[in-house]
């Protein structure tokens, strides 16, 4: 029936369809670019299938993980720069993945905004690809929610879920023992983790985002914006060459809380400070907040963003193995029977 009114539409009520079916085909090159053995379907359906037996497992447990960028998405869109967060979101996800034995296998995520930018969107997107491309993760899938109301103008959410499986009895950690070496796998800068109180402190400071940065090269914000290191490559290579007993991600709650995590009860951790110079950009929040050592180690990786406990007859090996891998890899210490973290030495 017709009566000479249009009547409202969906994008008058801020939901713009077409400029979702765009980013949708925007994306998928860069989500081709990914595919691994076990992937089956591309974006656009209604659920993203991934055959295990094509990846090559027989008998597979599957781990699965989700987190978020957290408030350094502040800063990416108070900057613009948004390409990097896209890494951040898979390496938070497959990282923990990794620490449990497992391969990730596939990756989907979830953007969501109050109006949809294509150009920003794709951008993130874009990076969440590179992020599974450097992990042999595929982008099998996702959502992107337009939300009008929910979200002030620009700004956008981020979530991310991760699977990933190993043959079963090959879960971390296993036979940790007192005398096991920790080795610590140096970090990319401040990763996705403390970024509140990262926040805060630029503010103390009183220097802007695109001020030049007071430690490094570039602004500050770009400095800031450096993505979270992925591991995931490296440790799944000295896993398989034999030897780790465990590997503990350093997110939010630094050394001081995850490490504890891959220990048995009744087993700490000595962890010698002056084994590795803290970096600049630790150095100079520390500097800024007048922060003290306990409270930068229970919030920041401080340099640190992979611990692996290994045995001590393959501490040596591993390390090898490692840096040939690309990571710079620092002796920190050792498992010990006397439960909780002890520190020897100072923050430098």
């Amino acid at each position: 029936m017709t009566n000479g009114k249009t009547g409202m539409t969906y994008a008058q009520a801020g939901v713009d369809i077409d400029a979702g079916n765009a980013l949708v085909e925007r994306i998928k090159p860069a989500a081709k670019r990914t595919d691994r053995p076990g992937t089956v379907s591309g974006l656009g359906g209604f659920g993203a299938l991934f055959d295990l037996k094509a990846a090559g497992y027989n008998d597979p447990v599957l781990v699965a993980a989700t987190d978020g960028v957290g408030t350094k998405l502040r800063i990416a869109i108070d900057t613009g720069l948004v390409d990097g967060v896209g890494i951040d979101l898979v390496a938070m996800c497959v990282n923990d993945l990794v620490c449990q034995g497992a391969e990730p296998l596939f990756f989907l995520d979830y953007f969501a905004t109050g109006k949809l930018e294509t150009e920003v969107a794709a951008r993130v997107i874009e990076g969440i690809a590179e992020g599974c491309l450097r992990s042999g993760a595929a982008l099998i899938g996702g959502e992107t929610a337009e939300m009008p109301g929910m979200y002030p103008a620009g700004d956008f959410d981020l979530a991310g879920f991760a699977v990933g499986a190993m043959e079963r009895g090959g879960a971390l950690p296993a036979d940790v023992a007192v005398g096991d070496v920790l080795l610590g796998l140096a970090s990319d800068g401040v990763h996705s983790n403390g970024y509140s109180l990262v926040r805060k402190l630029v503010e103390l400071s009183g220097i802007d985002w695109d001020a030049a940065c007071p430690w490094g090269a570039g602004t500050l914000g770009e400095q800031l914006l450096t993505p979270t290191r992925l591991y995931v490559r490296p440790a799944l290579a000295a896993v398989k060459a034999g030897g780790v007993h465990g590997l503990a991600h350093i997110t939010g709650g630094g050394l001081t809380e995850n490490l504890p995590r891959v220990l048995p009860e009744g087993m700490g951790a000595t962890i010698d400070l002056s084994a590795w110079a803290l970096p600049d950009i630790f150095r100079w929040m520390r500097g800024v907040g007048d922060i003290a050592e306990a409270e930068m180690l229970k919030t920041f990786n401080c340099g640190i963003g992979m611990v692996a406990v290994v045995a001590a007859d393959r501490a040596d090996a591993l390390t090898d193995l490692l840096t040939q891998a690309g990571e710079t890899v620092l002796r920190l210490g050792h498992v010990t029977d006397t439960p909780g973290m002890h520190y020897e030495g100072r923050l430098v």
